[in-house]
């Protein structure tokens, strides 16, 4: 089959979106479809949203190839007559997010018209798919409630789940994502300085902006805990990261209401190591199951202390519920042939 997929980037930035398109790409020409990728910028401000929105509508995509997948808002305005969405979020700022702290549009006049246009336009192109799937649950349930539509969960598998590894439980929980206020990591630092054990911390990503990274290191230093946590800020390479997670003893992932489970914990599955994540971290809790492949507390330092002090003082229990991490992923059945079957069918 003649398949393009069409997703929105920020240029320079990497992120889950970027992941899925890349991998969906490989796993499609290991299948033998011929595949042509459309990384469209698309820049989230305001001021320019809607401009750029009808310069993706006025794109002329329609009489190439048998199936057009869109993934990132708003690729999906582009027009097809054999359109799917692989739907991964809502512009949540016009969603979920407005009124909030974490929203970016402004609530003034021109912020409510803006959040009407995003919406206006979903709907329109909601209107025109032929199939909606979504990365998970949390995501579907947003769908149905914002726009009443019904959708199917596609868990987004790990490119090569085979270059993953366990070396062993070390002493070291590692967090593994962009510095960014709602991946929370400020949470994570916090919570070592109410640990009893030996435990480290190892938090490295790359920031979304400096800022991000000056933010940490003043509360490493304010805390004085400089001997306990390490941030590696920076690019993480793929190579990298599955060395820190091979010897890692668990994997923390607190982020704000994710949309998904997160690459971060599938990862540290595929390592045998345990996800300690809070109940407001959204699709995360699809994945993990409180006690059995990880824990779930509340967003609390002295909660989170208390399971990385379990883990370290109970190496055996560390590694029960990493296998049970690897063995939650085929439950799930997040595997390559089942998404790609859906997306064609």
């Amino acid at each position: 089959m003649r398949v393009l997929v069409a997703s929105t980037v920020v240029p320079g930035t990497a992120g889950g979106a970027s992941l899925i398109v890349d991998s969906l790409e490989r796993a499609l020409r290991v299948r033998d479809h011929d595949v042509d990728v459309l990384r469209l910028p698309f820049y989230s401000d305001p001021d320019v949203m809607l401009e750029q929105m009808l310069a993706l509508r006025l794109h002329h995509v329609e009489d190439h190839g048998d199936r057009l997948i869109c993934i990132r808002t708003p690729s999906y305005l582009l027009q097809h007559p054999a359109k799917v969405l692989w739907f991964i979020h809502h512009h949540r700022g016009a969603y979920d997010l407005w009124g909030t702290p974490h929203g970016d549009i402004p609530e003034s006049a021109y912020g409510r018209a803006l959040r009407r246009a995003i919406r206006d336009a979903d709907e329109l192109a909601f209107d025109e798919a032929r199939a909606i799937y979504t990365n998970s649950l949390v995501v579907s349930d947003r769908l149905t409630r914002f726009n009443g539509r019904d959708s199917e969960v596609l868990y987004p598998p790990l490119d090569d789940p085979d270059s993953f590894r366990c070396d062993g439980y070390g002493d070291a929980i590692v967090y593994v994502s962009r510095l960014t206020g709602h991946k929370r990591q400020a949470l994570a630092i916090e919570a070592m300085r109410h640990v009893t054990t030996g435990v480290r911390l190892i938090v490295a990503g790359a920031p979304d902006r400096p800022e991000e990274e000056r933010l940490l290191t003043s509360l490493i230093s304010l805390w004085d805990l400089s001997d306990r946590v390490e941030l590696r800020s920076g690019w993480i390479s793929e190579a990298e990261k599955i060395e820190l997670l091979a010897g890692a003893l668990a994997v923390v992932y607190v982020p704000f209401d994710e949309d998904s489970y997160g690459y971060a914990s599938l990862e540290a599955h595929q390592s045998c190591k345990a996800v300690v994540s809070t109940l407001d971290s959204g699709g995360v809790g699809e994945l993990v199951v409180d006690g059995h492949n990880g824990y779930l507390t509340e967003p609390d330092p002295r909660a989170l202390a208390q399971r990385f002090d379990e883990l370290f003082d109970d190496r055996a229990r560390a590694e029960k519920m990493g296998l049970a991490g690897r063995e939650r992923i085929r439950e799930l059945g997040i595997e390559w042939d089942h998404v790609i079957d859906r997306l064609l069918q």
